[in-house]
This record gives structure tokens, sequence and C-alpha cells, in this order.
């Protein structure tokens, strides 16, 4: 028997990806979450470099970096649909997207989220352009993989249990700004694996108001 470890913390949409990708696959594991502010020994033990979470630990070896642990999980239970396409044209373009969503939610948000004035407005129309060139990516389909949910899905679905947070603090509305997007998270939504694992956008709003409140003071 395998034994699987996920080190995840609520509310982490890279936790999320590595949470959702092994339920769609069937994989039976513990997760283990972690308090960022005081990590486990377990965690530094397994993620020495960085330092933070997700791991998966599979069989006493660990992977990292939630991209990574996606694809791993992919290709070591490969016995049910594929998150990657048969075409390394469609699989490079896969990873293309998920290295942009990598390099340019997360750093986008912070950034207008810790930001006032011109730089937190300028922050804000940067992440509404950003999420417009992900709709326009995924065009007319049903999910990013075409008819299948995969790889793409997987990286970006966890973000919209942040929706409401971002709209907040940005003072904009995701439906109005990306209605396809928001079309897409919604049939994501239907799936299970994924509406047991994103947390509620509110509880995700308060931890994120706390948050702000203890960098404040």
């Amino acid at each position: 028997m395998d034994e699987v470890v996920l080190l995840d913390t609520w509310g982490s949409m890279f936790g999320m990806r590595a949470w959702i990708a092994l339920e769609e696959k069937g994989v039976k594991y513990e997760r283990k979450e972690e308090d960022l502010s005081k990590k486990s020994p377990l965690l530094l033990q397994m993620n020495p470099i960085h330092k933070k979470i997700p791991v998966l630990i599979h069989n006493g070896k660990p992977i990292s970096e939630s991209a990574i642990i996606v694809q791993y999980i992919d290709e070591v239970w490969n016995h049910n649909p594929p998150f990657m396409p048969s075409d390394p044209y469609e699989r490079a373009q896969a990873r293309f997207w998920v290295d942009y969503i990598d390099a340019k939610v997360y750093p986008t948000w912070n950034k207008m989220w810790l930001s006032e004035g011109e730089e937190h407005e300028a922050g804000k129309k940067e992440l509404i352009s950003i999420f417009k060139q992900l709709e326009e990516t995924l065009g007319d389909k049903p999910f990013y993989g075409n008819e299948m949910f995969g790889f793409v899905d997987i990286a970006l679905i966890p973000f919209y249990s942040w929706f409401y947070t971002f709209e907040t603090y940005g003072n904009f509305e995701m439906e109005a700004e990306c209605p396809k997007l928001v079309a897409w998270a919604k049939r994501c939504m239907q799936r299970e694996t994924v509406s047991t694992i994103l947390p509620n956008e509110k509880e995700v709003y308060n931890a994120v108001v706390e948050m702000k409140k203890n960098i404040e003071t």
C-alpha cells in the first residue's frame, strides 16, 4: 500500500491544487494541516529549501511546489483520466498557462492588497487584466482542457474561493469583468472534488482581514 501524506494549510490556493488532484485520482491519503506561524518539524524536514506548503510525501519521499505535485500525481496514479493532454504541444501550452497563473495572480493580488492610492489602483487594473487574459485563453471551451477538467483547471480553480476577497479589496465585480471565467468556475464547482474542498469565500475574506490587521499592528 502506498503511504501518501499531504502537508497543507487552510485556505491556501496552492495546497488546494494538490488536494483536488488527489481526490480526482481517488488516492487514499492523510492530510495534515500546518500552522505556518509555527512550522512543524515534519514540514521543515520534508521541505528544507523553501519551508512552505504544500508538500506531498509519497512513501517517505517529499515532492514540493504545487504544480509539480499535480503533475506527479497525474504520472503516478495514471489509471484515471489524465490531467495533461496527450499532445506534446498542448501539454506545453498547459504548463505555460499554469506558469502564467503562478507568476501573475498571487503576486499581483499581494501588491494590490498591501498598497494604497495609485499603486493600489494599478494593482487592481493589472489583476483584472490577468483574469481577462485567462478568460480569453479559456474562450468558449467548457474547461481549459477542452471537455476535460485538467491541469490548468486544477491550478486556477482554487482562486475562486478568493474572488470575493479580490472584489472587496479592489472594489470591482468579477462577474461583470469576466463573465465567462465565473461561468467556468461554477462548472468546476459542480465537481464534488472541487466543491467539498474550496472554503467559503466569506471565511477566506475574514481570514485575510485578520491577517492584514496583524500586519498593520
